[in-house]
């Protein structure tokens, strides 16, 4: 069957609602809050694993059909052949197999390319559904903090991003320890990148075992979950929304999650333990 034919995108919602505490100085209360949702994405080419990408539920097709054309993976202009398609519950693909003429197959493919280069995912370029699993005890350190102090965190991270001041162009991650002292801060144009570096401070200087809160410029994905979890940084605050799949794996974790830190408001979405000003 060709692409676009006898597979229409599916009409439904990629977002979902999640319980959280909604903080505004000392006041704190439940809500419902939607987020868009984050799944992963398996390509296959003529039945063998490609890689995996991360990316918000619908219009798959289209997405696959971009991906490849754009990394020069397939550079005709007649529409790919599909194989097996695998659904989720909800509608959307979770596995494509793109049968391609090896004569359509470009040096994206042929030179091995990964798509981690321009995913802006850690996960990305993983071949296997299994791969992207995390293992590791749930964290159970309950140093708790006031969400109004999360403000000042915040603009001690903002002092420190020389970069983003330079160029504007920049991302952040920060980490803080118990006493709330700024133990390292990287930037780099990548979320990602940004976390791994900082992490990397911390283990050079031996520091790691003090951090205690994980800043980040941007939003919360599954993937600065994961990066966070690896680090056993109980606390994850950004400036930002978290996706869906964050949220979930952060409970898994035992990671305490804020998301829309901003002047003196942010909201928990997870292990709402830590906060110190909800009851």
């Amino acid at each position: 069957m060709e692409l676009f034919q006898g597979y229409p995108s599916p009409i439904v919602d990629s977002s979902s609602a999640y319980e959280a505490i909604y903080c505004e100085g000392e006041d704190c209360r439940l809500q419902k809050d939607v987020l868009l949702a984050e799944e992963a994405l398996q390509i296959k080419i003529n039945g063998e694993p490609y890689t995996i990408i991360m990316r918000t539920p619908g219009d798959e097709l289209e997405l696959v059909a971009g991906l490849l054309y754009s990394e020069d993976v397939y550079r005709s202009n007649v529409p790919f052949q599909l194989g097996d398609l695998e659904q989720t519950e909800q509608g959307f693909l979770k596995s494509v197999n793109v049968l391609v003429d090896p004569e359509h197959l470009g040096d994206g493919f042929l030179s091995g390319r990964s798509l981690l280069s321009v995913s802006s995912c850690g996960i990305c370029g993983k071949k296997e559904l299994k791969d992207i699993q995390v293992a590791g005890d749930k964290l159970d350190n309950l140093n708790q903090i006031n969400v109004g102090r999360l403000t000042n965190l915040f603009l001690k991270m903002r002092q420190g991003q020389k970069s983003f001041d330079r160029t504007g162009g920049c991302h952040a991650a920060a980490v803080f320890s118990k006493n709330e002292e700024l133990i390292a801060i990287s930037e780099d144009i990548g979320r990602h990148n940004a976390v791994d570096k900082v992490v990397g401070k911390l283990l050079l200087s031996k520091k790691i075992r003090a951090a205690n809160i994980l800043l980040v410029s941007g939003r919360i994905s599954y993937e600065i979950v994961t990066k966070c979890f690896a680090a056993k940084i109980p606390i994850l605050a950004a400036v930002s929304a978290p996706s869906t799949l964050a949220i979930d794996y952060a409970k898994e974790f035992g990671i305490t999650i804020f998301g829309f830190c901003r002047n003196g408001r942010a909201t928990c979405y997870s292990n709402p333990a830590r906060l110190k000003n909800y009851k």
